[in-house]
């Protein structure tokens, strides 16, 4: 080959590489960006109320069908209630036992968007088997005609002494109460405040002996007093069921189911964002699907919504279930009515000790300024639905007893009780010598001084003692003890010290619970313990501001 021929060949060759090689250096640009992730959906909140802890689980199982992300918050009925009707819900949908006293007004009715009833439950008196026996009640002919006239005939000649969630704070409490008035009434129509037969409320409530805020803490005193101060328990059916089953009961409750009918909880879900009506549709065709019914059915014992599911689980649920429907009353004066009389007038007067720590400590973080407002709270002119439960009551006993090295000043209110009406019931302004003395107690608040060491089991002994003497006094009365501390205990008795002494007292101490309040740095597990011997409940001022502990504690009086 010739020079010219290989220059040619080698210059040809080298342009078809060079063409390769650029061909290849294509190939191998960088790729393109990855898609942006996908926006995770928000989270759909549902505002519930705390007899629905044990749905819980569907948090997940609602997810997984659906997309959605649900999320549960549980609360009070009262308390969630005025959150939806001031618009501070902050939540996507709420979800109650029912939702009767909420849609009882026009600001109700605009504040929900939509609602679907998701399952049932009526409202039952289940009482120990033995007791059911020595009254006469044994005999299913005769329970299958059992009126709430005899219900109430029984609480009033003591052969009844239930348990009930505070009918102010709670759905089923006020549900069994407007559940007396109603058949009580002999309406068949829409009750109104005028209708309210009084001496029916004050019969059925002399067997009131165990109140408390909800059904798990009512659940847990009445395993221990069952037998002792309490033979039945009213509730839910679909909760008295579930405690037959747990096996921590002394006997057995049988189910009683009043003849001339019951108050049933249809567990309203609510849409409350209109923006998420899309998320809000899809949870509920899951609710009232096939698995979620039965499913609903078989761990919490409450009846499916439709149906053909309820006949999948007959063998769960007691053939004499759902009566007839109590007539229930659209008029909030009526209900907002019945509340204040209960508060005021019908339940059993309120006696309490107030144990007020006022130890060094409690001047630094603005402790001594919340634990003022608190008292003002209690004592104060608070319109609210909350406020007026929170507030004292017509005829109760107060003690104020601050302490900080020892107990001192120990100092009494009583407040007067109020004027009755001849028939039915009806809101009451406070009278000018109620006033007074809630003055006075808010005088009392401004005065405190905060000095010295933390004696707080030396307090609150001290208190149980005075309570106990005044019980035997005053046996007509419902005692408790509260206690507040932001401290250690650094004075006086140890907690081991304070089991010993407390072992020693009279049995019938434990028929007055000690509530504790824990903020500062209070020490929570000594605090738990204290209240596992005496019965009552912490309740953490650190997470909830303390008027909004004052308003949680007066549920349980």
């Amino acid at each position: 080959m010739s020079s010219r021929r290989r220059w040619m060949f080698l210059a040809a060759a080298s342009a078809v590489f060079a063409s390769a090689l650029l061909s290849g250096c294509g190939r191998q640009e960088p790729p393109p960006p990855p898609p942006p992730p996908a926006v995770a959906a928000p989270e759909f909140k549902v505002l519930a109320t705390s007899d629905l802890k044990d749905v819980e689980p569907l948090e997940e199982m609602v997810r997984k069908a659906t997309g959605v992300p649900i999320k549960f918050r549980f609360g009070g009925t009262m308390e969630s209630t005025e959150a939806v009707l001031t618009g501070t819900a902050k939540a996507d949908a709420a979800w109650f036992a029912n939702a009767k006293y909420l849609l009882s007004d026009a600001q109700g009715q605009s504040r929900v968007k939509l609602q679907e009833k998701i399952m049932l439950s009526p409202i039952v008196v289940g009482i120990s088997e033995s007791d059911a026996k020595r009254i006469g009640w044994a005999d299913p002919a005769v329970a299958a005609k059992l009126t709430w006239k005899d219900i109430a005939n029984a609480a009033k000649a003591g052969k009844l002494n239930y348990a009930l969630s505070n009918p102010a704070t709670s759905n089923q409490g006020f549900m069994a109460l407007m559940g007396v008035v109603a058949a009580a009434s002999q309406k068949t129509e829409a009750l109104t405040a005028a209708d309210v037969d009084r001496g029916a409320i004050a019969d059925f409530l002399k067997g009131y002996k165990l109140p408390g805020d909800n059904s798990t803490y009512l659940s847990e005193q009445f395993i221990v007093q069952q037998g002792t101060r309490v033979n039945a328990f009213i509730n839910y059916e679909s909760w008295i069921l579930s405690l037959n089953a747990s096996g921590k009961l002394r006997e057995k409750l049988q189910l009683v189911y009043p003849y001339e009918g019951v108050s049933t909880a249809d567990y309203p879900f609510m849409l409350l964002d209109e923006s998420r009506r899309a998320d809000y549709l899809k949870v509920v065709d899951y609710l009232k699907s096939e698995p979620a019914q039965l499913w609903l059915a078989r761990q919490t014992l409450r009846r499916p919504i439709k149906p053909e599911f309820a006949a999948r689980v007959e063998d769960l649920l007691p053939k004499q279930g759902l009566q007839v429907e109590l007539p229930f009353s659209p008029d909030r004066v009526l209900a907002d009515g019945l509340i204040a009389a209960y508060l005021n007038e019908f339940r059993t007067p309120i006696a309490s000790t107030f144990v007020l720590d006022t130890s060094g400590s409690m001047q630094g973080g603005g402790r001594r300024q919340s634990l003022v407002q608190a008292i003002h709270y209690i004592a104060g002119a608070d319109a609210s639905l909350t406020g007026r439960i929170a507030k004292l009551t017509n005829r109760e006993r107060l003690w104020l007893q601050p302490f900080s090295e020892t107990p001192y000043g120990l100092t009494a209110f009583e407040v007067p009780a109020g004027s009755t009406v001849a028939k039915g019931v009806a809101l009451q302004a406070d009278s000018e010598a109620k006033q007074q003395l809630l003055a006075k107690v808010r005088e009392f608040a401004d005065g405190l001084n905060m000095t010295g060491g933390t004696a707080l089991y030396d307090a609150v002994y001290a208190s149980l003692k005075h309570m106990l003497e005044e019980r035997k006094k005053n046996p007509k009365y419902q005692y408790s003890v509260v206690a507040f501390t932001d401290g250690e205990n650094n004075k006086g008795r140890s907690l081991e010290q304070f089991k010993q002494d407390y072992a020693a007292l009279p049995e019938d101490v434990r028929g007055i619970p000690v509530f504790m309040v824990l903020f500062g740095e209070a020490n929570e597990k000594a605090l738990k313990d204290l209240v596992q011997v005496t019965g009552g409940r912490v309740f953490d001022a650190r997470k909830t501001p303390l008027y909004s502990v004052f308003k949680d504690i007066r549920a349980y009086q």
